[in-house]
Parts: C-alpha cells; sequence; structure tokens
C-alpha cells in the first residue's frame, strides 16, 4: 500500500512538472513556427500549406535544437521532403 501511495505521488509531480513546462514550450513551438512561415512568406502555396510545413517541421526538430526551422531543413533533407508532402507543398 506505501508503495502505491508513493507511485501515485511521484507520477502526480511529474506530471505537474510536465505541465508547468507546457506553456513555455508552446509559446517556443509558435515563435519558431512564425519565423518559418516569415521565411516562407514568398512561397507560391497557399499560406495554409506553409503553416501545415512548418509545423510538421517543427514537430520533427528536437526540444533542445537552437536553430530555425530553415536552417535545420537544410541539413535534413528527408525530413523536409517528407513535410513537404504532409503539407501538400508541391
Amino acid at each position: 500500500m506505501k508503495f502505491s501511495a508513493v507511485a501515485l505521488s511521484l507520477g502526480v509531480l511529474s506530471v505537474g512538472i510536465l505541465a508547468a513546462g507546457a506553456p513555455a514550450l508552446a509559446d517556443d513551438n509558435a515563435k519558431w513556427v512564425a519565423q518559418c512561415m516569415k521565411d516562407n512568406a514568398d512561397a507560391k502555396v497557399p499560406e495554409t500549406v506553409v503553416n501545415k510545413y512548418c509545423v510538421c517541421m517543427n514537430d520533427k526538430m528536437d526540444n533542445n535544437e537552437t536553430r530555425t526551422i530553415t536552417q535545420w531543413e537544410k541539413a535534413n533533407p528527408e525530413a523536409r521532403k517528407a513535410c513537404e508532402k504532409v503539407a501538400g507543398w508541391e
């Protein structure tokens, strides 16, 4: 019984810690996607396609990445191709 209470407490604590970091991560993701949208403002595809592409690329990047999506995509052509396909960028 003690083990279950301790395990439950640790589980609640870890969820609380993750939730506390979630708003900051969401803000950071929004910043990266907004920069990607800006970098691709002259694209000859609808804005919705660019947004899907940028979100896809952001999702593929590690949370500790320091390069912009535009910088990262150059070093990761397979991810770029996959996200172009997901977004319908053709």
